[in-house]
């Protein structure tokens, strides 16, 4: 029998998220009948003790005896538990310094650690993850500040919504002038999550090269492909997989919408060597028009250069001024409105959790709990139960030494 803990989530701030709903849990006992799923007693879950316990589950404060622990967010060091397999987000695999320590740590107390966004295919291709929530709430905030900084119209925040659905019933009062143009750039899965809010709103869609060139009887919107706002240094046509593999010796095309774009929402994945897709110099510029950023990606300092720092669920929106390059009062006509919150799909976190957990459920526990045929937790599992990083991890041993 293999027992299966869903953990208390111990981050501060609190997440509300789960890996399993009440639902999910007990359907992963009956599909897998050597499973025994418990759940440590937790009162910030958007599921309560009560809701599990419904289910027929376990809830109990002592998870020590489980060999498979799952959460959602980085686990504090002094909860971990020794000699065990543990799947959380650990943000560790692009060495992230303020995580150090939590790798260490795993190491000394021989844990596995699984990390769900290392995850993929035998294609290579990510499994699992928040992505589409991250879209979807990312987008409607962008929606929130664009009428707040406008005067425009009022939204609920997200995390005052009881689901989705409620939140798709709030954008009815969304009511935007003729010719507002709104930008987007990515099209994964936090892209296809925002472009779910424009078309709940009803935006009209239309190529870049109208939105660049005409003018509009009513709000349009334009999401752009790389090549779209990336080009070669070198003027040789853009090749996508190679831009991809090193984004080096390339160059933003994208300053080019900063007089011409309303708002812009960002949701592409950035590469350390790719291009900004715009500097603070270029945000200085006379005709700038562009007035709400929703940075769903969020790279501090990187790529979209207003993002200066993450901003919080119950704070979420801040001001940044091209001419002194610093924060301040996002309703001011001189600054851009900056929605930068870093974890979005908390807002609505039963729905995240369903997706998430359906996911995880068909996904990964057939090869958690199968012969791993396909090698998904073997790619997935950064370290092992020796106290060993796994050889496709091998890159962080500097970093774990603190060299790097």
């Amino acid at each position: 029998m293999t027992k299966l803990a869903i953990i208390r989530e111990g981050k501060v701030p609190p997440d509300k998220r789960v890996p399993f709903t009440p639902k999910q849990a007990a359907a992963l006992q009956e599909k897998f009948p050597n499973v025994q799923v418990k759940v440590q007693t937790s009162t910030i879950r958007a599921y309560k003790d009560e809701e599990y316990k419904a289910h027929g589950l376990d809830v109990v404060e002592d998870i020590t005896d489980c060999d498979v622990m799952m959460g959602v967010k980085e686990v504090n060091i002094e909860d971990l538990i020794p000699n065990k397999k543990y799947f959380f987000f650990s943000h560790t695999f692009k060495k992230q310094p303020y995580n150090r320590k939590l790798l260490q740590a795993i190491i000394d107390k021989k844990i596995q650690l699984i990390d769900y966004e290392v995850l993929v295919n035998e294609e290579g291709t990510r499994i699992i993850g928040f992505g589409r929530y991250a879209g979807i709430v990312g987008c409607y905030n962008g929606f929130l500040t664009y009428g707040v900084k406008h005067n425009l119209y009022t939204l609920k925040p997200a995390h005052d919504c009881e689901d989705y659905a409620e939140l798709k019933e709030e954008l009815k009062k969304v009511k935007l002038p003729a010719n507002t143009k709104i930008i987007a750039t990515g099209f994964g899965r936090v892209g296809r999550g925002a472009k779910e809010i424009i078309d709940a709103i009803g935006i009209r869609e239309v190529d870049t090269a109208s939105f660049e060139n005409d003018t509009f009887d009513e709000a349009v919107f334009t999401q752009m492909e790389a090549e779209e706002y990336t080009a070669r240094e070198d003027g040789a046509p853009f090749d996508k997989d190679a831009f991809y593999k090193d984004g080096s010796n390339h160059k933003s095309t994208f300053p080019r919408f900063l007089g011409i774009a309303d708002m812009y929402i960002a949701c592409h994945y950035w590469g350390a060597k790719a291009p900004f897709i715009f500097t603070r110099e270029d945000l200085k510029r006379n005709d700038l028009k562009l007035s709400v950023v929703a940075d769903i990606s969020c790279d501090i300092d990187g790529p979209v250069a207003c993002t200066i720092r993450p901003s919080t669920i119950a704070d979420p929106i801040y001001g940044y001024n091209p001419s002194s390059e610093a924060e301040g009062d996002f309703m001011s006509s001189d600054n851009i409105a900056v929605m930068a919150v870093d974890n979005l799909p908390c807002e609505l976190p039963k729905d995240a959790s369903d997706h998430f957990g359906s996911v995880l459920t068909e996904k990964v526990m057939p090869s958690l709990f199968g012969n791993d045929e396909t090698g998904i937790i073997a790619r997935g599992s950064q370290t092992d139960l020796e106290g060993n990083l796994m050889l496709r991890f091998a890159y962080l041993e500097n970093y774990l030494a603190g060299k790097e």
